[in-house]
């Protein structure tokens, strides 16, 4: 089974990284571009923050297109004070009111724990300042993420923010009662 969604000849070893091949996929794509002439408000006004696994297309699961959304990922799709950053000015300054929060199954934190932090100062002798955010019940996760986002002082609109865990084999989403 491949890992890649577009195998090719390329996937070949000739002497070329992959960053060499995503470059010239931009080349060909930037001489068929044309302006949309959107503006940076995401028409939609929602932001969506999931997971930064590469088994999500949130565009074709949601049925989003170019310009409806705000997309911020990372690994586990936690909310963390980088996503709160990023939500303020995507609130404040650019529009948005609804934040849908998008875990999924089979997260690669599910097997992490914070030991992961411990070894990464022994290997490389220095702590990093950023929690792994592992987790056990993705369930939970998305209930805390949710949490964080509607207690933030920083975030104009908490009302509208509901949770997901999207499953990977089905491609259906489940909706996460906050309670």
């Amino acid at each position: 089974m491949s890992t890649s969604a577009h195998p090719s000849a390329d996937a070949i070893d000739t002497g070329r990284t992959v960053t060499d091949r995503l470059v010239e996929a931009n080349e060909r794509y930037a001489s068929r571009f044309t302006d949309p002439g959107m503006d940076a408000r995401p028409v939609l006004r929602v932001a969506v923050v999931a997971c930064m696994d590469a088994r999500l297309d949130l565009h074709s699961a949601l049925g989003l297109e170019l310009g409806d959304c705000h997309t911020i990922r990372n690994a586990g799709g936690v909310v963390t004070d980088d996503v709160i950053r990023s939500l303020t000015i995507s609130q404040r300054a650019l529009g948005t009111r609804s934040v849908m929060l998008v875990h999924h199954t089979g997260c690669g934190l599910e097997s992490l724990t914070e030991d992961f932090r411990h070894e990464l100062e022994d290997e490389v002798g220095q702590r990093p300042a950023w929690a792994v955010e592992a987790f056990r019940d993705v369930d939970q996760d998305v209930r805390q993420s949710m949490q964080r986002v509607r207690t933030s002082p920083f975030l104009l609109h908490a009302d509208d923010v509901r949770g997901f865990v999207f499953d990977v084999t089905t491609g259906l989403l489940r909706e996460i009662d906050p309670a």
